[in-house]
């Protein structure tokens, strides 16, 4: 596996700050592979409960959980364990952040500082806490940079001149929406924009344009039946979070909706299990490109 020089060395540990999903333990694999240990914050609410069990195999990987709140826990945390450099990986759900959260007094006082209460102008501020705390967040793909899509068809079909269309106009939507912070994901028939991604994640806005398509069955419409998906980074997409992100759940997801394409952008969108990926997108007729 390739892995780039990081300006930090090796003698401290790396922080790893675990949302759900496989990302965290992708990082974590990667991390440990160049021999870092790494000190894993673990969110309650959302880390999958096997970290305890790789941390419990492995001594150089140290697990603390912690609530999606406890921003002066997390801190000390690190500092206790001499972190200088840490790294976000894993999604957090938008509505579990704006919602489900108590915050402690540091959030607290830092979500009141907020002009707008996006995702990203979040994580920003908290990446700006962490700094200011001696604690620099660095990319998310910092590690994982094979994983990244390749510019061109990943599958054995290609997307038709229908797709095509749709894929461009998904894209100038897309781009719009991500623009505002919005979400990363549209779902497009026909060059009419079928569902829009907003705090319930690309898996349920999928979900919810196969819903859309559904209910009109048996009726006359204009909208062909098959969908295509669109997902791009933001403009200014700050790769330290919130990257998009693909995997064979992605896939399944779009066969039950009766979507036939996945647009990604290449470069910027992380493919995991990127064979497993492509083979159950193959069986399931789907076309994937990344441009």
């Amino acid at each position: 596996m390739y892995l780039p020089k990081m300006s930090e060395a090796s003698s401290n540990p790396l922080g790893l700050i675990a949302g759900n999903g496989r990302f965290p333990f992708l990082l974590l694999e990667a991390a440990r592979a160049r021999g870092l240990s790494v000190v894993v914050a673990a969110i309650k609410e959302e880390t999958e409960p096997e970290m305890d069990s790789i941390a419990s195999k492995d001594s150089g990987v140290i697990v603390h959980w912690l609530s999606l709140g406890e921003l002066s826990k997390l801190i000390e945390t690190f500092q206790a364990a001499g972190v200088k450099q840490a790294v976000m990986a894993g999604q957090v759900k938008h509505k579990q952040i704006f919602s489900s959260i108590r915050p402690d007094w540091r959030l607290a006082k830092l979500l009141m500082s907020l002009r707008t209460k996006n995702t990203d102008m979040l994580l920003g501020a908290v990446a700006k806490v962490l700094g200011d705390e001696g604690i620099e967040l660095i990319s998310s793909t910092a590690y994982l940079e094979p994983l990244l899509a390749k510019a061109g068809v990943l599958t054995a079909r290609k997307p038709d001149e229908d797709e095509l269309k749709d894929i461009a106009y998904g894209r100038s939507v897309a781009a719009g929406v991500a623009g505002f912070d919005l979400g990363q994901t549209v779902v497009i028939a026909s060059q009419a924009c079928v569902a829009v991604e907003a705090m319930e994640g690309t898996d349920a806005t999928i979900e919810r344009a196969g819903k859309l398509m559904r209910t009109l069955e048996g009726e006359a419409s204009t909208l062909e039946r098959r969908l295509t998906v669109v997902k791009i980074a933001k403009p200014k997409q700050d790769m330290r979070f919130d990257v998009p992100v693909v995997g064979v759940a992605t896939i399944e997801t779009m066969q039950r909706a009766g979507a036939t394409c996945l647009s990604l952008e290449a470069g910027r969108t992380l493919i995991f299990d990127r064979e497993a990926v492509v083979k159950a997108a193959d069986a399931a007729g789907i076309a994937i490109s990344a441009e």
